[in-house]
């Protein structure tokens, strides 16, 4: 409902009547959005005293906007802008009622161009941004396809009933303080939480350590905030996380990548690029690996942080919760072996939580700590102490446990169901990266195929996935895609690979292009 204090211009001085004024302006709102399908407008008494008019000239607007076929009135309820109307989004922003000079309106101004104001930052964002939408394909829930497309967490599993009352407890309990500005750092029994989390994994931190963050995504942007300026070089594994290479980008780096092997990043390649091209920073993920779901082994582990140490160049560790691991034993963190202190640590609850939370940490030696609390502070002030204090209740509660325990062995059931539909239903040509943990598999297509091809004709057959394009520096990956199964009902693995599958038989019968088409889904 709109609020009773709803203004819209009108000129008093005007020969149009007040109530047509009004009508016209309130189509105007509806047309471009401003009043949403649904929205229930204000009372005619209220909005005539806003207004400064009759209430009979509100009323006789109503009316004329209901006779228009703009909104439905019933008697009692009110009157609401009508659920068929379908926006229609300017191109630029409305103009401010015209200045009047004796009578005569003043001639219109051209709207500013405010392309020509924007950062080298913000184009390149942009520019990220225009390459995703290009390549979106429709709303999967909208058109009932099985989507291997979306890496993120089922939230059918999200204990929301056990939060909800967590949440309610902390804001009787400590809410006049955490609804308060409060310390960057973050929540302080959350960060001593935390570092005894941590230790189950091996990695050693102590609270102070600890910056509590608006999930890994704000931890990327302060970490390339703090340490790159433009023309800075990154090395980065290949194929890799792409919202990591997009933060880095926006700030001007650029990236070289190194090829991701069997176990963990070709080391004889990193070696080769610190001593040619001398990064600012090595990113990587040395355990649940996106897209691949692999592990770094523990021999290239050590290997690449005695390269980092040799060659002075800090290590961004984006760390995968362990939790969901499906091996026998996780592997350690690489800050968990790092005794040159070069690794920085990322961390979140969005895979093993709720994504919405924007919940996450870094770890950091005391100097570095410094300059990424600041640059926090002045980007953000601090993270809500409020779900910080909430997420802490419900791990002191051992709450947490209980979820990570009952999602890890669903994942893992969904991961088995994925690996063993591949085996039966898909030739030998096509082959898969066996997940060790976290969501996903990347799948490699025959000789000649692309998956960016590949895509429509598997969306026709109802199976989404993420062309491997996304996941790599230069669009190289023609071959692969990412299968998440992480969101995918296990009911549907099998018919999804079914589909898939299909869509693959459809690719062999059909002529192959000269160039590949580019499709592709939103991708975490």
């Amino acid at each position: 409902m709109v609020g009773s204090a709803m203004n819209v211009p009108i000129d008093r001085k005007s020969p149009v009547p007040l109530a047509r004024q009004i009508q016209a302006q309130l189509e105007r709102l509806i047309r471009e959005g401003v009043l949403a399908p649904g929205l229930k407008l204000p009372a005619s008494r209220d909005l005539a005293r806003t207004l400064g008019v009759n209430r009979a000239t509100v009323v006789l607007a109503y009316e004329e906007l209901v006779a228009a076929g703009w909104a439905r009135s019933h008697v009692g309820q009110g009157t609401f802008v009508l659920e068929s109307i379908r926006p229609r989004v300017p191109a630029t922003a409305p103009a401010a009622p015209a200045a009047r000079n004796g009578g005569r309106q003043a001639p219109p101004r051209s709207p500013i161009n405010w392309s020509a104001f924007f950062s080298r930052s913000a184009r390149i964002i942009e520019s990220e941004a225009e390459r995703r939408r290009a390549l979106a394909p429709p709303a999967f829930a909208e058109t009932g396809v099985i989507s291997f497309a979306g890496g993120m967490p089922d939230s059918g599993l999200f204990p929301t009933d056990a939060f909800r009352r967590v949440l309610n407890d902390v804001v009787r309990d400590e809410g006049e303080t955490l609804l308060q500005y409060y310390p960057v750092a973050g929540y302080p029994p959350l960060r001593r939480y935390l570092a005894t989390y941590l230790l189950r994994f091996g990695l050693e931190a102590r609270p102070d350590d600890i910056l509590i963050v608006n999930g890994s995504q704000q931890g990327f942007d302060l970490i390339a905030r703090t340490f790159l300026d433009p023309g800075d070089a990154v090395a980065i594994e290949q194929p890799t996380y792409p919202r990591a290479m997009q933060v880095f980008r926006a700030f001007g780096a650029q990236l070289h990548g190194v090829p991701w092997t069997p176990t963990g990043p070709d080391v004889e390649a990193l070696e080769r690029l610190l001593a040619r091209r001398a990064p600012k920073l090595l990113y990587c993920q040395p355990s649940c690996h996106n897209p691949t779901g692999l592990a770094m082994s523990a021999e290239v582990a050590d290997r690449l942080l005695a390269a980092a140490a040799r060659h002075q160049v800090p290590v961004v560790e984006d760390g995968f919760d362990a939790s969901l691991y499906y091996g026998a034993r996780p592997p350690a963190p690489l800050k968990a072996r790092d005794r040159e202190g070069v690794v920085i640590y990322i961390g979140t609850f969005s895979k093993v939580l709720f994504p919405g939370l924007r919940l996450g940490w870094l770890v950091a030696p005391p100097p570095v700590m410094e300059r990424l609390a600041s640059a926090k502070q002045l980007a953000d002030l601090h993270t809500s102490a409020l779900l910080q204090a909430a997420v802490h209740r419900f791990c002191e509660r051992r709450l947490l446990e209980r979820h990570v325990v009952r999602i890890a062995r669903e994942y893992a059931r969904r991961r088995t169901l994925l690996l063993e539909a591949l085996r039966r239903r898909l030739g030998h040509d096509v082959t898969w990266t066996e997940p060790q943990g976290g969501f996903s598999l990347l799948m490699t297509l025959p000789d000649g195929m692309s998956a960016n091809a590949l895509l429509p004709r598997a969306l026709q057959r109802g199976v989404g996935f993420t062309p491997g394009t996304a996941f790599f520096l230069d669009e190289s990956g023609e071959r692969t895609l990412r299968l998440s199964f992480s969101s995918v009902p296990s009911a549907r693995i099998d018919d999804g690979v079914r589909r898939l599958a299909e869509a693959i038989k459809d690719m062999r019968r059909q002529p192959r292009p000269r160039r590949a088409e580019h499709a592709g889904v939103p991708v975490v």
